[in-house]
């Protein structure tokens, strides 16, 4: 990959996952923004090669006032958002989500650089209107929450202003992986299910709240976060056409009680499953099926195989929840 690179959210869960497969392809010319905060995601930056890191909020007034501030950027990786599905703060999530990301790709498609951004899954919302990236009737869809909904109202504004011919929205479905651990509990099931196992030997499931699914048959699309980066990086080696909003996922649905027992599995442990109710606040907003189409990914061009999901449990598991490293060390 060609140019100077510039990574948003990239001390986060894909953002630095994203720089450590750039690395590993050689770039180094990157600069990374993010919102550091408190917690223990600056820890995931320290095995990677950048050229430079600079705070969200400095980032977004120099954005503003100097656009010129960085160079000739080529290749802009736009991950950078509040992705909580739980954040009450319905403004905070338009501007941090929606506005921000309208600034930066019109910053970016007035440079002609390569924008590549997140969109999500959970535009999608029950999934009664589908999970088809090929509908391009996007006002259909219907958001459970407020995370869901700003990022359908950028893929709204993009589509009103015909960015979506010139940039690729990644719908990235249920991804866990290393360099998660400082998302506290909106990290995966596999992180929380290691420590929970290692502290009590059994692990918690919600038990199903319709009666066409039996507990823990609830179904999601499981993505290795090694397979994540890879597609969106597909999308800026292969340049246009390939455009406009796809799906990432593994295009398959397995359920909570198979990703458990690779859990158990990889740990080496036999499955001890109790079932808990689900909180009240959250059953109107659960997904109780997701699977990716992956075909538009495919009819990019996109050929690597996905991770079988007992195989990348297991790698998840053994060589760094278990030894506590990160992507690089």
């Amino acid at each position: 990959m060609q140019g100077k690179i510039l990574v948003t959210g990239g001390a986060g869960f894909i953002g630095s996952a994203l720089i450590w497969r750039l690395n590993q392809r050689g770039a180094s010319d990157i600069l990374v923004t993010d919102i550091l905060g408190n917690d223990e995601k600056w820890r995931n930056l320290t095995p990677l090669r950048f050229a430079d890191y600079i705070e969200a909020s400095d980032f977004r007034q120099r954005l503003a006032r100097q656009p010129d501030s960085w160079g000739d950027i080529s290749t802009v990786f736009h991950l950078g958002a509040c992705s909580s599905t739980t954040e009450r703060n319905a403004s905070y999530l338009a501007d941090n989500n929606t506005a921000f990301t309208k600034e930066l790709a019109a910053w970016a498609l007035a440079r002609g650089a390569r924008f590549i951004y997140a969109s999500s899954a959970a535009t999608y919302g029950d999934g009664l209107q589908g999970m088809d990236d090929r509908d391009e009737d996007l006002h259909r869809l219907r958001p459970l929450n407020m995370y869901g909904y700003s990022k359908h109202l950028f893929d709204l504004y993009a589509q009103r202003e015909g960015w979506l011919s010139k940039i690729v929205g990644v719908k990235y479905f249920n991804v866990f992986g290393p360099n998660e651990e400082h998302k506290g509990d909106m990290r995966s099931l596999v992180s929380k299910a290691h420590t929970q196992i290692l502290e009590t030997g059994r692990l918690n499931l919600f038990r199903s709240h319709r009666p066409d699914y039996k507990d823990g048959e609830q179904m999601r699309d499981f993505l290795y976060v090694k397979d994540a980066v890879e597609m969106t990086l597909h999308f800026a080696e292969v340049g246009l056409p390939a455009a406009g909003l796809f799906n990432l996922g593994s295009g398959e649905a397995n359920t909570w009680l198979s990703l458990a027992d690779a859990i158990f599995s990889a740990m080496g442990r036999k499955p001890n499953i109790d079932f808990i109710d689900m909180p009240e606040q959250l059953r109107a907003k659960y997904q109780y099926f997701t699977k990716a189409d992956v075909s538009k990914l495919r009819d990019s061009g996109y050929s690597r195989p996905m991770t079988p999901l007992r195989d990348a449990v297991a790698d998840y598991v053994r060589n760094f929840l278990a030894t506590g490293h990160k992507l690089g060390d």
